[in-house]
């Protein structure tokens, strides 16, 4: 089965920055819109960012002038770069990939074919 892998989850303090990364060994990413999801413990799998073929992007609201997702198509990888971190960004960060060109409904889990096992980013003091 074709997944993504994502890296780059760590602990950090509250304020600080991660990056996060998307990468496929099996997958053109080119060819592939992303979006970046979060769960945290008991809670449901939440949206968090998308980037289409052609690079336009969303964010959920809770990130917005926090996170900036970008694509580098040569070394075939989408990141997530987060700043500003808060307690409640806590969480197991996924990257998902779907080859349709995605609306609204790119914060809807089942409109993505590719999943990686996750990262994870806690934000702590």
């Amino acid at each position: 089965q074709l997944q993504t892998v994502e890296s780059g989850g760590d602990l950090v303090q509250p304020g600080g920055s991660l990056r996060l990364s998307c990468a496929a060994s099996r997958l053109t990413l080119d060819y592939y819109a992303i979006g970046w999801f979060r769960q945290a413990p008991g809670k449901e799998r939440e949206g968090v960012s998308y980037i289409s073929i052609s690079g336009s992007t969303n964010y959920a609201d809770f990130v917005k002038g926090r996170f900036i997702i970008s694509r580098d198509n040569a070394k075939n990888t989408v990141y997530l770069q987060m700043n500003s971190l808060k307690s409640e960004d806590t969480a197991a960060y996924y990257c998902a990939a779907t080859s349709s060109s995605l609306g609204s409904g790119w914060r809807l889990p089942d409109n993505y074919e590719h999943w990686g096992q996750g990262t994870q980013v806690t934000v702590s003091s």
